[in-house]
């Protein structure tokens, strides 16, 4: 008979599984606490969340979820160590944060991952991961809006100071003929 906690736990993580647009399996072997302490933190503050799994816990609560017919659930992919991170919005700035982290520390090494569903390799996560934010799209946008405008303003404004200084120095050249005389 199954414990408590363990149910639980795969009553928790189908809820997650539920609820996320987005999952990258980690095999987190070789980090320290405090590495994974300090990753997790980060991860929460961009909006995700990042937590060691089992992984025979995690297949039975993927049975009732959009990952169901997953095959990864019966393959080799699902073995040793595995740390999930769970991306709960269209925002992929929790994945940014790990492959940032990875970067760094050349760990955790990506066992696959789930978007919207969808199975995903390595190389899918990394250009995930290199997507501009939404923010930085909203910001690209505004200056490429304004950049015309603020174009049309820099050339009236150059070519009211070039009429400026031709009229200045039409009175000035007038002036010095006037004096002559």
């Amino acid at each position: 008979m199954a414990n408590t906690k363990k149910i639980f736990t795969v009553q928790n993580l189908a809820e997650k599984l539920r609820q996320a647009k987005g999952l990258i399996l980690t095999d987190y072997s070789g980090l320290n606490v405090g590495q994974i302490n300090k990753l997790r933190g980060e991860i929460k503050k961009a909006g995700g969340e990042f937590e060691v799994v089992k992984n025979t816990l995690l297949c039975l609560a993927a049975e009732s979820s959009k990952f169901q017919s997953a095959s990864w659930r019966t393959s080799s992919k699902l073995v040793g160590p595995t740390a999930a991170l769970w991306i709960y919005a269209e925002e992929f700035s929790p994945l940014k944060v790990l492959e940032d982290f990875r970067r760094q520390t050349e760990l955790p090494k990506i066992k696959f991952g789930f978007w919207e569903g969808e199975e995903i390799g390595l190389e899918r996560i990394r250009e995930l991961a290199s997507l501009p934010s939404l923010a930085e799209l909203q910001t690209k946008l505004i200056t490429i809006l304004h950049s015309p405008t603020s174009c049309f303003v820099w050339m009236l404004n150059t070519n009211i100071a070039k009429l400026i200084f031709i009229l200045k120095s039409a009175c000035q050249l007038a002036g010095r003929e006037g004096g002559e005389n």
